[in-house]
């Protein structure tokens, strides 16, 4: 699929932190496609966080560019953040607010209208299992639904792409499942993904494509089969990341 056709397209990224000497993003290129669900892993300060921080607005390469649904993000920022949803590893939650609230709260911070605002929230608390639960007080809810709840804030504009920063980390068995569950099947509906996570067995089963970053360059990228197929003796993601990226421990 050519470039016109893309979602996103990404080129030549290029970030350093004013504290540091090392690029925290050398010259990362990419592109996603509408529809399109793809893993993004490395390990700890390889720059997924920094980079998700560049998809998202949130901070401006000293070099590169970046088009979002045709629009020039590195332009424009405003024009792209109402077409992109973003959940991110730190829970976005007012404790002292209700599930409801909290969603209305960041509903209209999206624009959206009052009866469609009403009907999303239903919909996807529905969806996520915590219609019962709406009017509690976030801190009184588990940590899976908190979980939960930050995905649906992420999600309640219906945006056509969505990144996801560990949207699974720390929580029960049953809400991780759900969560993959429903993810999978937002995708299934079009919404483009680029999904974030440490659980490898997670990005293998859910994404069709796989991009592997390291000291802010991608070192590999292509269908999870086909990674897992280019090492001898691998036998899963986890594996074949581990050759790549070596069993050395990161800060």
């Amino acid at each position: 699929m050519t470039d016109n056709h893309s979602l996103l397209i990404a080129g030549d990224l290029f970030l350093t932190y004013a504290e540091s000497d090392a690029p925290a993003l050398n010259g990362i290129s990419l592109t996603l496609c509408p529809g399109e669900l793809c893993g993004l892993i490395g390990p700890n300060g390889a720059g997924k966080t920094t980079l998700l921080s560049v998809f998202t607005t949130l901070l401006r390469p000293q070099r590169g560019s970046l088009s979002i649904a045709g629009i020039d993000a590195l332009d424009n920022p405003a024009a792209v953040r109402g077409k992109i949803g973003f959940v991110p590893q730190d829970l976005a939650l007012y404790d002292r607010l209700t599930g409801l609230e909290n969603l209305g709260y960041f509903g209209r911070m999206y624009g959206l209208p009052r009866q469609q605002l009403k009907e999303k929230a239903k919909y996807y608390l529905e969806m996520f299992g915590l219609y019962d639960k709406r009017n509690r007080q976030v801190a009184a809810y588990s940590g899976g639904m908190k979980r939960r709840i930050n995905l649906i804030i992420g999600i309640i504009h219906d945006p056509g792409l969505l990144f996801l920063d560990e949207p699974t980390v720390g929580i029960d068995a049953q809400s991780r499942h759900m969560i993959l569950e429903k993810l999978a099947a937002l995708n299934h509906e079009q919404m483009a993904m680029i999904y974030t996570s440490h659980y490898l067995e997670e990005v293998q089963s859910l994404c069709r494509r796989v991009v592997i970053i390291d000291e802010g360059r991608i070192i590999a990228e292509d269908t999870p089969q086909n990674l897992i197929a280019q090492a001898e003796g691998c036998g899963s993601l986890a594996e074949f990341f581990l050759k790549k990226t070596g069993e050395q421990l990161r800060e």
